[in-house]
């Protein structure tokens, strides 16, 4: 039988020697697909040292070493790779790969979701362990919702937070709802049902991931080869403005293009079929990946989730 995590307090040590230690406790659990999951009261989404060893199609022990091996002045390659793809992530390794959380006299290790996606990621295609098949279907079936997203809804737990996280997204819109002109369409508008989708896997765009802006350079590129002004008509511009935190706000108004609506199914066909389809998303994906602009899970999250949406 799992063990269940009360919700007796646990601490979780400063990041700074000025900040006071933080009294959590879990604030929400639940046993999904035989996962021991939780959220605490900081609303850090995590799985239990069982769960996540389940998942990687390891045994408990393995992931109990990399915790051991932590602060380890030669540590294996295991602790490495993951604090490394930690760092990728943009997030940097925590002081520990887990937070205690304690039952009566009896301990129990939590560990976060960018903990066990970063482990889930090295033991899907780096360890070249028994089980590295568990590890890559597991990898790939969160993947395509985000972990703390899985765990979110296998609790319940209703996030307490004032952060908006579709903010970029609304920012962006509202400076563009009414820019094109009246008969033509815009690239930012036309592909907000991918933007949605993605920002529903947790995918959110921010000013290191402007999708818009390749699919209207590969268009443009398109319509030129193609000659399809003679058989839509002309495009035309419109004063385009990013919201004013992004780096590319320093050039607003910009001229950005829109074109006629008739050719909004032509649009539509090459952005499923040649954009997507034939890997030009990709490509701009892993390019930004390249740039570490974007953590390395990125192209395979964004693939997965436009593919569901197929």
């Amino acid at each position: 039988m799992k063990p269940t995590i009360s919700k007796h307090p646990a601490r979780r040590r400063a990041t700074h020697p000025d900040q006071p230690e933080l009294e959590l406790h879990v604030e929400t659990e639940a046993n999904r697909d035989d996962i021991g999951m939780g959220v605490l009261s900081d609303g850090t989404a995590f799985l239990t040292q069982r769960a996540i060893g389940d998942l990687c199609g390891l045994r408990n022990k393995y992931i109990g070493i990399i915790s051991s091996e932590w602060h380890s002045p030669e540590p294996p390659v295991e602790v490495k790779r993951v604090k490394e793809i930690l760092y990728e992530q943009g997030g940097g390794g925590p002081e520990l790969p887990h937070i205690e959380v304690w039952e009566g006299k009896r301990r129990y290790l939590a560990y976060p979701a960018n903990v066990c996606t970063a482990l889930l990621e090295y033991f899907a295609f780096e360890a070249k362990r028994q089980g590295e098949d568990i590890a890559l279907r597991n990898y790939r079936q969160i993947s395509r919702h985000g972990l703390t997203r899985y765990i979110y809804d296998a609790t319940g737990y209703v996030a307490k937070t004032t952060d908006d996280v579709w903010k970029v997204f609304k920012d962006r819109a509202s400076l563009t709802y009414d820019a094109v002109k009246e008969g033509y369409f815009g690239i930012f508008k036309e592909i907000a049902g991918l933007i949605f989708s993605l920002g529903e896997a947790g995918l959110h765009i921010n000013e290191n991931f402007v999708p818009d802006i390749s699919v209207g350079q590969a268009w443009a590129k398109h319509w030129e080869k193609q000659e399809l002004a003679s058989r839509f008509g002309s495009p035309r511009t419109y004063l385009h403005c990013f919201p004013d935190y992004f780096p590319q706000a320093a050039s607003n108004p910009q001229l950005a293009k829109c074109y006629p609506e008739d050719a909004l199914g032509e649009f539509r066909r090459w952005f499923r079929h040649d954009y997507i389809g034939e890997g030009r998303l990709k490509s701009y994906l892993s390019k930004k990946v390249s740039e570490k602009t974007l953590p390395r899970d990125y192209v395979e999250r964004v693939l997965l989730a436009v593919i569901k949406e197929k």
